[in-house]
């Protein structure tokens, strides 16, 4: 199984996270009432679906190897969190790579619609 592979499937935590809305009642007033707590700002918005030290199920393929746990994210690359974005080129007129790209995935499809119209 390659690291992609890992990457593209669905986290496997162990720890069920259970999403809690405010009430729609309004706040009482007084001493004893809870503030209504402000979303986290963009900055401080964990980057990884798993908390740190979760046991990350189907990741370790090895026999007898130790259970994978997750680290916090700071301790993971920077361009972890950019690897399964789609790769943008630059269209630097006829023949750039973005041109040649374009064309062969037209190609792929072509050869994918005419193998499929000679099996009906």
């Amino acid at each position: 199984m390659s690291f992609a592979r890992i990457l593209r499937q669905p986290p496997r935590c162990l720890v069920s996270v259970t999403r809690r809305y405010a009430s729609s009642a309004p706040a009482a007033t007084g001493s004893d009432s809870t503030a209504v707590k402000k979303p986290a700002s963009d900055s401080t918005t964990p980057l990884s679906s798993c908390l740190e030290g979760t046991k990350l199920e189907g990741v370790n393929f090895l026999k007898g190897q130790a259970p994978v746990l997750a680290m916090g994210d700071d301790q993971y690359p920077s361009w972890l969190w950019t690897a399964l974005e789609p790769k943008v080129y630059t269209d630097d007129g006829p023949g750039s790579k973005a041109e040649r790209v374009k064309r062969r995935a037209e190609n792929k499809q072509k050869i994918k619609d005419r193998n499929f119209m000679s099996t009906q």
